[in-house]
């Protein structure tokens, strides 16, 4: 059902040598990769068919002396396994006749000239080092004056003029419009914290949100904050809706957004320190 055959069984280091694989069979037959001990493939041919036949050829050398087998090579056919005879292959050595070499007397070591290769690997350290540099000179020094010309100076203004104009930056961004929810309550919150911190003088942006509200109920019972009871509870909401979105990635609809901005709005209006008593006094006297 299968063969293998090979044109010699003798060979030296580096000669070719040809074997074969035929099937009886033309249908259904795999033939595996070869396997081999010792030897190496050359080259091969595409499978062949002829006189109802599957012929596979393949051209090996061997550049190691002795004797190596082919080994058995397992060929499909129809589904069921056929096995090849081994095969053996004497590879021998060349022997060189050391009477006809000609001597040459040893030269002494000669060194080569330089070229570019033995100095780009320098040259591309230098090149990094500047890149790094440039990077460093441009961060620590243009950039930051860049930054300081185009900061706002939103510490000049009042802290209702501030905050309501940092709302109107926000609007202009599109955070949430564009799929940024969790961006555009970051912000909306700092803006009402910095806010908070800068009108009633207190650490509102690095306090928790039940921090804050235990803090704004204890001014307001002691009646040192301007503000009702609406207008705290419109912050609780906002920082706990604010909260879900950012730790526990709750996505709100568009309206109640658009409802926490006005009350983020409406927060910054009606938030305020109360006048001491001796303004009080003065006003009621003018």
């Amino acid at each position: 059902m299968v063969e293998a055959k090979i044109d010699t069984t003798n060979i030296r280091i580096g000669e070719q040598f040809n074997l074969k694989i035929s099937v009886d069979e033309t249908k259904n037959v795999i033939i595996p990769k070869l396997i081999l001990k010792g030897l190496e493939i050359v080259d091969s041919t595409k499978t062949d068919t002829l006189k109802n036949k599957l012929i596979k050829k393949y051209v090996l050398t061997g550049f190691d002396s002795g004797a190596f087998y082919i080994p058995q090579q397992q060929i499909f056919v129809k589904n069921q396994a056929y096995l090849t005879d081994s095969l053996l292959v004497n590879v021998a050595t060349v022997a060189v006749d050391t009477t006809k070499v000609k001597k040459f007397p040893i030269k002494t070591i000669k060194s080569e000239p330089y070229t570019f290769d033995d100095f780009k690997i320098y040259i591309y350290i230098a090149l990094a080092i500047l890149a790094i540099i440039a990077f460093w000179i441009y961060w620590f020094v243009i950039r930051k004056r860049k930054e300081e010309v185009e900061a706002p100076t939103y510490r000049t203004l009042p802290p209702y003029e501030e905050a309501i104009i940092r709302l109107n930056e926000l609007d202009e961004k599109l955070l949430w419009q564009n799929n940024k929810v969790k961006e555009y309550y970051s912000e909306l919150t700092e803006i009402v914290r910095g806010y908070i911190e800068r009108e009633l003088n207190v650490p509102a942006l690095e306090n928790t949100t039940d921090n804050i509200l235990e803090m704004l109920r204890d001014f307001k019972q002691a009646e040192t904050i301007s503000t009702s009871q609406e207008t705290l509870d419109k912050l609780k909401s906002l920082l706990r809706e604010a909260d879900l979105v950012k730790f526990a990635k709750s996505k709100p609809m568009a309206i109640e957004i658009e409802d926490d901005r006005k009350d983020a709005e409406h927060i910054i209006g009606n938030l305020k320190p109360k006048p001491i008593q001796e303004e009080k006094e003065e006003d009621e006297l003018e």
